[in-house]
């Protein structure tokens, strides 16, 4: 069994704590079998934020792996990706996101429309669950990690995923320049 411990963090599987997941989060780790490869653990929603996080529990910020929603249109369409990137770096979203989504001009997603794209709640948002047409684009030095921290669809918890697990989910695609 996978010890989920980071930093002041200790999680439990996933399978022993559903009520700690959004709706589509839990939806997606029962459908992937991932529910007793990943940790999740209950926080103060009021230390949900990255920096927060990170002095809360004495986190690294390379161990806190942030996910952005990224849009562009072509032709009338809009197209979306999930960025994951370390706290520590920050997503090249008008450089390599807006050329992998083959768009002129990329931008985030307004929060309005990340929350209700997700059925996720702004700040909680997490890679595991969203839209399957959705690429998840993951920063290499994440996909590295023994151990990450991300959301988990609401702010009350997060989830302790093994980066290899990441790296893993459909549609993903692991890059060395996605983040500086």
């Amino acid at each position: 069994m996978t010890e989920f411990i980071l930093g002041g963090l200790t999680g439990v599987p996933a399978a022993e704590r559903p009520d700690l997941l959004a709706g589509p989060t839990l939806a997606a780790l029962t459908a992937l079998e991932l529910l007793d490869s990943v940790g999740v653990v209950e926080i103060d929603p009021a230390v949900s934020d990255t920096a927060a996080t990170q002095d809360a529990y004495s986190l690294d910020a390379r161990e806190l792996v942030n996910c952005v929603l990224v849009a562009g249109r072509r032709d009338g369409v809009e197209r979306v990706a999930a960025a994951l990137v370390p706290a520590s770096k920050r997503a090249d979203v008008n450089g390599f996101v807006r050329r992998r989504l083959d768009v002129r001009k990329a931008s985030f997603l307004p929060l309005e429309t990340a929350v209700e794209a997700s059925g996720m709640e702004y700040g909680g948002i997490t890679p595991i669950g969203l839209p399957a047409d959705w690429p998840l684009l993951l920063d290499a030095d994440a996909a590295a990690e023994r151990l990450v921290v991300i959301g988990s669809g609401v702010r009350r918890s997060k989830i302790l995923v093994p980066g290899a697990v990441l790296a893993a989910l459909p549609g993903t695609e692991v890059s060395a320049d996605l983040a500086r």
